[in-house]
């Protein structure tokens, strides 16, 4: 069977999805499995993180160190979420045990964005132009 998804934006589409889910033959030896769940982070809120998260990284040092993007992504993921370090499989070093963005719902993502505006506010950045190009599409279409 195909994969079929709604986005439950009003009455007419959740009517719908009830009607196909009614229409569903069961099937014990070939089970279906129906998910609902909160839409995940949009393409535009995954551009403006990576904007900030590379404004964050150009202008930070991060108890003496220089840190890329992706190793903001983690610092930031891993505060949201108040994720725990476990040492590496060398015990060199450690792993912060995390989530992926990806995953994260589109209110979960804009928690995240906000704890880096914060942290940004608290460490001096000056967000870019690609920042803010990112803000004004979302604030105007809402994305």
């Amino acid at each position: 069977m195909r994969q079929i998804r709604f986005e439950i934006v009003n009455d007419a589409v959740k009517e719908n999805a009830i009607r196909q889910i009614r229409e569903i033959q069961p099937d014990s030896k070939s089970p279906l499995i129906i998910t609902i769940q909160e839409k995940t982070r949009s393409l535009s809120q995954n551009s403006l993180l990576w904007a900030l998260l590379t404004d964050v990284s150009d202008q930070v040092n991060w108890y003496g160190k220089k840190l890329s993007p992706e190793d903001w992504k983690a610092v930031f993921t891993a505060g949201l979420k108040k994720y725990g370090v476990v040492p590496n499989l060398d015990k060199s070093g450690f792993v912060v045990l995390g989530t992926s963005t990806s995953r994260m719902s589109k209110s979960e993502f804009s928690e995240l964005i906000e704890l880096i505006y914060s942290f940004g506010a608290e460490h001096g950045v000056q967000w870019s132009g690609d920042t803010k190009l990112n803000e004004e599409f979302i604030k105007r279409w809402g994305q």
